[in-house]
């Protein structure tokens, strides 16, 4: 039986992400995707871009940074995901402090998730963005502390992955699609792939 996306098959699908999450997520789709993480960019944001803004401005950044000229097969998927409390961007952590004082925000609190995603090809390029909302419960210093140290949330926006401990442990609620907060909205990504 072919795919839902069997409209894929003329092209070369690229994930351009180093993420085992979106690795995982995109394998959900039942298409076949190489990884290509050989394109790194300067992560620069333009001054008063509006914190819900940056994802998909920072997913077009990398896609942008594949040179895709006429004839070239490749459609390639870029994302990124930025936790926002109270108007800030919590990026990824830089260090154990770091994820810790992360963490104590975000504990009690409501937070905004939005991943920012572009598809590609040398033809035509497509953006969208979603938005989650997710709601700590309130946590201990000392359950913080064990996530960190157990688990490692270092190359995670917001210092914690929603599909870990954590997530089981202290998530109350969540508005929007558990997907885009591990790190893409594959539903959004499906719809879009459709029109390839």
């Amino acid at each position: 039986m072919n795919s839902p996306l069997n409209n894929l098959t003329a092209y070369r699908v690229v994930l351009g992400s180093g993420s085992p999450r979106r690795r995982e997520l995109l394998g959900l789709l039942d298409i076949d995707f190489t990884v290509d993480t050989s394109h790194p960019v300067d992560e620069i944001v333009p001054d008063g871009m509006s914190p819900e803004m940056v994802p998909e401005y920072l997913s077009q950044l990398k896609a942008d940074a594949f040179t895709l000229l006429p004839g070239d097969d490749r459609l390639v998927i870029t994302a990124d995901t930025v936790v926002i409390l109270d108007g800030e961007v919590l990026g990824k952590p830089h260090g154990e402090e770091d994820a810790m004082g992360m963490l104590r925000k975000l504990s009690g609190n409501i937070q905004t998730v939005v991943t920012g995603v572009t598809v590609r090809t040398a033809e035509r390029s497509m953006s969208l963005s979603a938005t989650s909302t997710v709601e700590f419960a309130t946590l201990a210093d000392e359950e913080i502390g064990y996530y960190i140290n157990r688990y490692r949330p270092f190359d995670k926006a917001g210092a914690y992955g929603i599909q870990e401990w954590i997530g089981a442990a202290a998530i109350k609620g969540i508005s929007g699609s558990f997907y885009n907060v591990m790190g893409l909205p594959v539903h959004r990504l499906y719809e879009a792939l459709k029109l390839f």
